[in-house]
């Protein structure tokens, strides 16, 4: 197990289910914190398998007949991380500070204004060698690893069967399997609980001491909520302290300036959200507070004798130093979440060649919000992806639909006793037909019938990127590959190094491309009324009295939105006047627009 506190003000969220799952053996070494996906147990084991023998170590296999093999699988990979992570950061330590190692690395990525930076300048300008020696040692023992955090989707919760086909217990369901596996772990880091309240997974927590103080007041491992809203926040805070348990950070993730799966707020945009856990922050930490220790008094168990510290984060659709700036600083957050970007530097991510190379030349076009998730939630896609123009070609040759496999997104029991896929060509096949048994124009038909086909098999897509990089076998022979980046990734093009990423968020070099980029409170807000207007149209021939007023609430919050970002800007401090200036113009033209916007009323 090694101590991690990440020097640095950003972190890389999880991507997919393979982008990041091997990235803290890339950046945690240079005090990088990254988030690896552990639903995919397959996928896991093979990885454990590549670094086991890339690092001399002996591999064991837990095949997937030996009992609760899921977890196992986790835990294993977990502890292999750890381990390796301990061994970099000690290599790295004994390292002599000669240009271009990663011992200067690690230092000349650090934050300008971090205080070990300055001690390390300090050193580079010291001219006797003994106390240059002398500082080079004690910037040895300021060497700490980024943390190794994991991410547990919580929608993603198949309950399993046994050989005979029964169902087992709830402790053997995917989210819950992959909960324990981090559990047993070594780890010292955290967890990231996203999509949404799981009461299944949640009551599984507290079962687990690391999850509570020790003598010491430290929790060994940490929870982390992903939430859209403050809300949500309390509302999942609340729950967990119910339990004893402590929120150590919430991580607030825009509602569709993201990668992956997207959940819109019922258009409450960004900025209001951060603006309302500022105000309340201290209100929230009291609350969920008090709740925890009132549970631990009845249980007679120890904790924090005072409020400790309550971490909140932002992530989705940061692009400048100036942007990341003013996020860190307005709203006192302690860090900011950079994704989608880093799909475009292999030295932090797993990317194949063929994605790589696509991702460094697309247009802003080439993203796009789907319907391909077979969990029935909005998808950011990329339309040049392997896995788009397969699934395209399956529909053309007749046989739309994928081969399942792997079945974790397995939810659907229309036409089946047992759950299967959206994106199976199963579920395709007999859902076509019985579309064809329906009285309804050409034009009903094909619209049906895209929004049938538009599932995409992400359970093999965001696998296959780590298989084809890493040249390792693939279980199925699926080999397209499904990639989820944000709409920003439009303003970057190439391919860059871990060096420049860090130099741009840092604002010590700029990468962006050349094409005009808006502010992201702007860029959302454009996303947001995309958004309302396509749920219109989608409801415009069936609308109801509910859904009446749910759209014009939600028109309703994002003119309030603008209302309060047309205020924040004489705030806007570090960006250019005619940045400023375009902004301001910006939200009143899509103010005008917005107004002229009609939502029939229903009663």
């Amino acid at each position: 197990m090694i101590q991690t506190s990440s020097p640095h003000t950003f972190h890389i969220p999880v991507m997919g289910l393979c982008y990041t799952v091997d990235s803290p053996l890339k950046v945690a070494r240079f005090g990088i914190s990254s988030v690896a996906s552990i639903i995919e147990d397959d996928m896991i084991e093979k990885m454990r398998k590549y670094h086991s023998e890339k690092e001399g170590i002996l591999f064991q296999p837990i095949t997937a007949t030996e009992f609760d093999h899921r977890a196992k699988r986790v835990t294993a990979y977990l502890n292999l991380l750890d381990k390796i992570v301990a061994k970099q950061i000690a290599e790295l330590k004994n390292q002599v500070f000669n240009e271009g190692s990663d011992i200067e690395k690690y230092f000349e990525l650090l934050p300008d204004e971090n205080e070990v930076k300055n001690d390390y300048r300090k050193m580079l300008t010291t001219k006797n060698m003994i106390e240059k020696i002398d500082r080079q040692n004690e910037l040895r023992k300021k060497i700490v690893a980024g943390s190794i955090d994991v991410n547990i989707m919580s929608k993603v919760d198949r309950t399993n069967v046994n050989a005979q086909g029964e169902p087992l217990p709830a402790a053997f369901a995917d989210a819950v399997a992959a909960f324990r596996g981090y559990a047993n772990s070594t780890l010292n880091s955290s967890i990231v609980f996203s999509a949404g309240y799981n009461p299944r997974l949640y009551s599984f927590i507290e079962h687990y001491p690391d999850f509570f103080p020790d003598e010491n007041g430290i929790i060994k491992k940490k929870i982390i909520l992903k939430v859209s809203d403050y809300r949500s926040a309390l509302i999942q805070g609340k729950i967990l302290a119910k339990k004893g348990l402590w929120i150590s950070e919430f991580r607030i993730e825009s509602g569709l300036n993201c990668g992956g799966h997207a959940f819109a707020t019922e258009g409450e945009l960004l900025g209001p959200i951060l603006e309302e856990f500022k105000t309340k922050k201290t209100e929230l930490a009291a609350e969920i507070f008090k709740i925890s220790v009132d549970v631990n008094a009845k249980a007679g168990k120890k904790f924090f004798n005072e409020i400790p510290e309550l971490k909140i984060t932002v992530q989705g659709g940061i692009g400048t130093f100036n942007e990341n700036h003013f996020l860190l600083n307005h709203y006192n957050i302690h860090g900011t979440g950079w994704g989608s970007p880093f799909l475009l530097v292999p030295e932090a991510v797993n990317i194949d060649e063929a994605t790589l190379n696509q991702l460094a030349t697309a247009e802003p076009d080439d993203f796009y919000l789907s319907d391909a998730s077979p969990l029935g939630i909005p998808f950011h896609n990329f339309r040049k992806s392997s896995s788009n123009q397969e699934r395209r070609r399956r529909i053309e040759s007749g046989r739309p639909g994928s081969p399942c496999y792997k079945k974790f997104l397995s939810s659907n029991s229309e036409f089946t006793e047992q759950p299967i896929c959206t994106a199976s060509r199963e579920y395709q096949h007999l859902k076509i037909q019985e579309l064809k048994k329906i009285e309804m124009t050409e034009e009903e038909f094909q619209k049906s019938f895209d929004e049938i086909t538009a599932k995409e098999c992400l359970c093999e897509g965001l696998d296959a990127a780590v298989f084809l990089k890493n040249n390792i076998e693939f279980s199925h022979g699926l080999k397209a590959v499904s990639v989820c980046p944000g709409p920003n990734l439009g303003y970057f093009s190439g391919v860059f190094s871990l060096r420049q990423m860090v130099d741009h968020i840092y604002g010590r070099v700029n990468i962006l491309n050349k094409r005009y980029r808006p502010n992201l409170f702007v860029n959302e807000l454009n996303l947001y009324v995309d958004y309302l207007k396509k749920e219109i149209s989608k409801n415009i021939l069936s609308l109801t009295e509910k859904k009446s007023k749910y759209l014009l609430s939600f028109k309703n919050n994002l003119l309030s939105g603008i209302n309060y970002y047309l205020q924040l800007i004489p705030e806007i401090k570090n960006q250019s006047e005619q940045l400023v200036g375009n902004m301001k113009d910006e939200l009143l033209a899509i103010e005008k627009s917005l107004q002229q916007l009609v939502i029939p009323c229903v009663k």
